[in-house]
């Protein structure tokens, strides 16, 4: 392994594959909200549960193999160069220069297409496994240029962080900018609870993006900007009205919502079960609510699911709080 320079500090990592390392480890990562209503690209938040499991071993021959891939019903790729995981690890170790070999098991635990984030949790965690295994070269920061490589394959080639971000960093995150990357993490409340409800109907990511409008009444953008304001706002302050004010959207979910049937009265029955408000996660078909209390939380998912019960949709139902750690080393 020839010397070489691998971050903004100048970390040298000369010798770093001679010395004795873990030859295996397992690392989850999170699902994650984004958009969060009215944050269209910029605001996400980690939860606690579903996520995907990743296992990853070195050995000595080259290259990359993805050896095993479950709970995806057959329907995701083996080769490396298109599978999530599998093209953001390749991307990290040709900057690492690495000259060992890996394999993966790559095991989903959630629904591909959910609108939480399965993508980017599968390449989150190949990538926190190796720089886990490897002792740390790399910062959080770093190692997110990286994951977002898997993403361009769910989007067309143009990456959005704020899935990646949210469940590489933990927390509520706000991403200001891609290109050069900036990405900000927002205190939240500790009493904050999120239902979501994930009807058993899929969405195509790249498909729901398609539909939306290219331009927008200036009148509908400076509303948008004043509830993303609001929303951080209220986050910071624990204001839980102000959030709740603040959870519209007037640009995105008139659109996408119209794919995911029973939308309105799902939303409906979530708030008046107590939430502060409700929105679609990501590009649907998953549903989300925000509320102020686990009991709450509860009861608005119980809602939500006996509005798409009503019209014989199945669902799974999660509650969570904001998830602030992200991917972690499974013992």
């Amino acid at each position: 392994m020839k010397q070489k320079q691998i971050t903004e500090a100048g970390i040298d990592i000369h010798n770093l594959f001679e010395r004795k390392i873990e030859e295996e480890i397992k690392v989850f990562a999170p699902a994650s909200v984004t958009n969060v209503s009215c944050g269209f690209d910029i605001l996400g938040f980690a939860i606690e549960y579903p996520g995907d499991e990743v296992h990853l071993k070195i050995t000595n021959e080259p290259g990359l193999r993805i050896t095993k891939i479950t709970g995806d019903d057959g329907r995701l790729p083996l080769t490396p160069e298109k599978n999530t995981a599998g093209l953001s690890l390749l991307a990290l170790m040709n900057h690492l220069n690495f000259d060992k070999g890996i394999e993966l098991e790559l095991h989903k635990k959630m629904a591909l297409g959910s609108g939480l984030g399965s993508s980017a949790a599968s390449a989150v965690a190949s990538v926190f496994a190796m720089n886990e295994i490897l002792g740390n070269p790399l910062t959080k920061k770093e190692l997110l240029q990286f994951a977002l490589e898997g993403e361009k394959l769910t989007c067309g080639g143009t990456p959005h962080a704020d899935n990646v971000a949210a469940c590489l960093f933990g927390g509520f995150i706000i991403v200001r900018s891609v290109y050069p990357l900036d990405v900000i993490n927002v205190d939240t409340p500790e009493d904050l609870y999120c239902t979501i409800v994930h009807p058993h109907i899929e969405i195509n990511t790249a498909d729901t993006r398609k539909i939306l409008r290219k331009e927008i009444p200036l009148e509908d953008a400076v509303k948008q900007w004043g509830n993303v304001a609001g929303l951080i706002t209220g986050l910071i302050k624990n204001d839980y009205d102000l959030i709740g004010r603040s959870l519209q959207d007037v640009i995105i979910e008139p659109i996408r919502s119209i794919l995911i049937p029973g939308f309105n009265d799902v939303k409906v029955s979530a708030i008046k079960s107590g939430a502060l408000g409700c929105s679609i996660s990501g590009s649907g078909p998953s549903i989300f609510a925000l509320s102020t209390s686990k009991s709450i939380a509860g009861e608005a998912g119980k809602a939500m699911q006996k509005v798409l019960g009503n019209i014989d949709i199945e669902s799974d139902l999660y509650i969570s709080k904001i998830n602030p750690v992200g991917p972690k080393v499974l013992k």
